[in-house]
């Protein structure tokens, strides 16, 4: 008799153990962990580098998001470029300042506190911008008649183009609020308004124009959190 009582207080403790861990458990399970919402403004930090190494660029890029949904933002860049480029033949310079907007998705399952990214994004273009043709030179066939750099300082104006980009990138929190961020981005040419007698070689916001309408790009940003709410 006494054994079975021994025995039915053992087996009760073990079953108010376990009721107790249970419980436990389910408090933790239900607790709540509030994420952080806000803007976030930067500057791509490339081009003011470029334009102090390069003397034929002049450059500036303003970046900001806003978290809208869990792992969704939405995105916006505008800038200005000022670009001289010389190629074999020609030496052209535009100038013209674009903007970007568009959303990020971010892929990257981050810690408990922890508002880093790796994401995914698309982008819509428009860039306004001039070029002026600074000199060319005819290219002639054959050594008869000796090829002579011209200097006409023709100008066309009232330029623009559209186009869509995909983005992937990353952004890291190294101190508090403060994020690095670097991406790489392909794009493609959507609408595109030619001057007479001249292509759109380079685009601002767009960069370098291939023979398909392609291009890529990169950035390197630097961005402040500004907090604005926790869900």
């Amino acid at each position: 008799m006494i054994q079975l009582q021994r025995l039915l207080f053992f087996i009760s403790l073990l079953f108010t153990s376990f009721i107790v861990n249970a419980q436990q458990d389910q408090e933790l399970d239900t607790v709540k962990t509030k994420q952080v919402y806000g803007i976030r403004f930067g500057v791509d930090i490339s081009k003011p580098i470029t334009t102090f190494f390069e003397n034929d660029y002049k450059g500036i890029e303003i970046v900001a998001d806003a978290r809208v949904y869990k792992d969704f933002y939405a995105a916006v860049e505008f800038g200005y470029d000022n670009k001289t480029t010389i190629e074999d033949y020609l030496n052209f310079t535009t100038k013209g300042s674009y903007v970007k907007i568009g959303a990020n998705y971010n892929a990257y399952d981050n810690w408990i506190g922890m508002t880093n990214e790796i994401f995914v994004g698309v982008r819509y273009g428009i860039s306004f911008f001039e070029h002026k043709v600074n000199s060319y030179t005819p290219n002639i066939y054959g050594t008869y008649f000796t090829p002579e750099t011209k200097e006409p300082n023709t100008e066309f104006n009232g330029v623009n183009a559209q186009w869509a980009e995909f983005i992937v990138g990353i952004k890291v929190e190294t101190l508090k609020n403060l994020y690095m961020g670097f991406s790489l981005s392909f794009k493609a040419i959507t609408s595109s308004k030619d001057p007479d007698n001249f292509k759109n070689l380079y685009i601002p916001g767009f960069y370098k124009v291939s023979l398909n309408n392609m291009g890529f790009g990169f950035n390197y940003t630097l961005s402040y959190l500004i907090p604005y709410a926790r869900k």
